[in-house]
Formats: C-alpha cells, sequence, structure tokens
C-alpha cells in the first residue's frame, strides 16, 4: 500500500470514530508510521485530506450499492441488504457512519469536505429511489425520493443510537421495527 493509501485509510478509520474535528495530523502520521510534514506531500491541507477522505467514502459505498444489487438482482432483495453497510461499521469498533458523523459536524466543515459528505448522502438516497421504483413499491420518483430519504435517514439513526450504547443488538432491533412497521421490506 502506497504512503498515500495507508493516509487515506487511517484518516477514514479516525474520521469514523472521531469525526473531521478528530482527523490531527500528529496522530495520523504516528498511526501511518511517517513525519506528519509528510502529510502534506500528499494533502496540502486538512481540508484537501478530509474532502479526499469522504469522497473515497462515498465511492466505496457507491461500489458495495451497486454490488448488493448486481449480486442481488432483486431489487426488494437488495432492499432488504441495504442496512448491512451501516451495520458493518458498527462491527468494526463500534464505528459511524463517516458521511452520518461528519453531517453532525456541517458547521465546522470546509466546504469541499461538505460537499463530498453530501455527496455520499445523495448516493444513498438515488440508490434506494431506484431499487424502491424497480420492486414496484414506490411508483413515482418522488414518492421514491422522499421514501428513500426517510430509509436513509432512519438507518443511519439506528446506526447512531446503537453507537451510543455500544450495542448493535439496538441496530438490529431498530431495522427489524422497520420492517415491520413497512418502511423496508420485510
Amino acid at each position: 500500500m502506497s504512503t498515500k493509501e495507508a493516509i487515506l485509510t487511517e484518516a477514514r478509520r479516525i474520521a469514523q470514530a472521531h469525526g473531521y474535528s478528530g482527523m490531527n495530523f500528529r496522530e495520523l502520521a504516528t498511526s501511518v508510521g511517517i513525519k506528519p510534514a509528510s502529510i502534506y506531500n500528499h494533502f496540502p491541507s486538512k481540508a484537501e485530506l478530509g474532502a479526499a477522505v469522504a469522497r473515497r467514502y462515498w465511492e466505496d459505498a457507491a461500489a458495495n450499492l451497486e454490488l448488493i444489487s448486481t449480486v442481488e438482482r432483486d431489487p426488494v432483495a437488495s432492499l432488504r441488504r441495504y442496512p448491512e453497510m451501516f451495520r458493518r461499521s458498527l462491527e468494526s469498533d463500534n464505528r459511524l457512519c463517516l458521511g452520518s458523523f461528519m453531517s453532525a459536524e456541517h458547521d465546522d466543515l470546509p466546504a469541499s469536505v461538505m460537499q463530498e459528505v453530501q455527496t455520499f448522502t445523495d448516493i444513498n438516497v438515488a440508490w434506494l429511489a431506484r431499487m424502491l421504483v424497480a420492486a414496484g413499491i414506490a411508483d413515482t420518483d418522488g414518492a421514491a425520493h422522499g421514501r428513500a430519504q426517510a430509509i436513509f435517514a432512519s438507518i443511519a439513526g439506528a446506526q447512531l443510537m446503537a453507537r451510543s450504547r455500544s450495542d448493535i443488538g439496538v441496530f438490529d432491533s431498530l431495522v427489524s421495527a422497520y420492517r415491520k412497521a413497512g418502511l423496508l421490506p420485510s
């Protein structure tokens, strides 16, 4: 793995645990095994690093979503699997979705970072809307978009509640409740 990739990987891990404000170049450099000044060779500012981390995060999420829909082929089955992405963050040392964490820091984020965070949300909502229409659960783009936003917000909220209790069972219970209530397909 190149130094730049190592920086991005470690910065993502830190940001999922501590947010953008917790991305400290000294701690990051120590974790990667380089001098703090070496980070600037790859990322001239914290804002550029934060934007690169958030961009990589939504690119990975988009690839994972497409993989789910390709493997499943059935949009209902794809929708059932959607919460898995958020659950995996919790399984990884009780981490939070980077998009959710950074969204909570909205007032303190540079515009370039916020744009990448918003793209993460847009990617998720667009994929969910597409699956809802394909599954015949929502019959118009407007209805699908609104429901997709509700699903995204609900899953992100379930993850936040589970993390605050360090209990992945809370996430599972909430996802189950969303299914019983009809927000997600059973």
